[in-house]
């Protein structure tokens, strides 16, 4: 099965590194137009020249923290003025927050749910209309699978990470009608640079720590970026037009939950 992307427009958050990137990557391979949008102008820049483009294709930048509703709004304008529209949208922006409940402070859930929920909210508002209008929509929300069996000391992450999996379950039966397709994917341990920065700080080689943590695994490894973008690839095709409401475990089988 040929996968094919060509003439959607993507947007994909927290695209310049990690999951986000082989995400930007693989669709634009595919075909898509993408815009990526993150934090660090830096980070972006390098990221698109890692991207590539294809003559007559674009990869776009877009600096802005999804925390904040303005930046969202300029960065979608922008997203908009250079694509046209919107066709798939990556709710991918996060990070690991897992703490004892009662360490937990109201300005740290507060963060939390800006950057994981609000964010894909806001973003989601936006696009909505763009697809609803040309009847034909993709929306990815990247949760982790904390969403489905959230473990001790996993506060505010796995209860951010449920309240994504519960909007894409209602964003999936409104989209329905109107050819708008709303999925979770939910990370299980995949190689990305907050376990090499993990391991960097901890002074163990990384090969070593991706051991360790491969043995908590039935398939007996971490995962790669890779593995996880193909996934997103074909979720955000034609391939996929008959799946929707779903949130699937990317993650060697180690959630306990199907």
């Amino acid at each position: 099965m040929d996968i094919k992307l060509t003439g959607r427009k993507a947007l994909i958050t927290g695209g310049s590194k990690g999951l986000g990137l082989a995400i930007a990557r693989t669709f634009a391979a595919a075909g898509a137009d993408v815009a990526i949008m993150a934090r660090r102008e830096g980070p972006l820049h390098d990221a698109v020249a890692t991207i590539g483009a294809r003559p007559g294709q674009q990869v776009l930048p877009v600096a802005g923290d999804v925390r904040h509703t303005a930046d969202i709004a300029a960065g979608f304008a922008l997203v908009t003025q250079a694509l046209g529209h919107v066709d798939i949208l990556v709710n991918n922006a996060g990070t690991s927050n897992a703490h004892p409940f009662e360490t937990v402070t109201d300005a740290q859930w507060q963060e939390d749910l800006d950057l994981k929920l609000f964010a894909a909210i806001r973003l989601i508002r936006l696009a909505w209309p763009q697809m609803k209008e040309r009847k034909w929509g993709r929306i990815i929300n990247v949760l982790n699978i904390g969403a489905k069996a959230p473990r001790p000391a996993s506060a505010p992450t796995s209860v951010t990470r449920a309240a994504g999996m519960a909007l894409t379950k209602v964003l999936a039966g409104e989209g329905a009608p109107h050819g708008i397709l709303v999925n979770a994917l939910l990370v299980g341990f995949i190689e990305s640079d907050q376990w090499v920065q993990r391991a960097a700080k901890l002074g163990v080689p990384l090969t070593d720590f991706l051991a360790k943590m491969g043995k908590e695994i039935p398939m007996g490894r971490v995962g790669s970026a890779q593995e996880f973008a193909n996934v997103a690839c074909f979720m955000a095709s034609d391939a996929a037009s008959y799946i929707t409401g779903t949130a699937i475990n990317v993650d060697g089988d180690r959630s306990p939950v199907v």
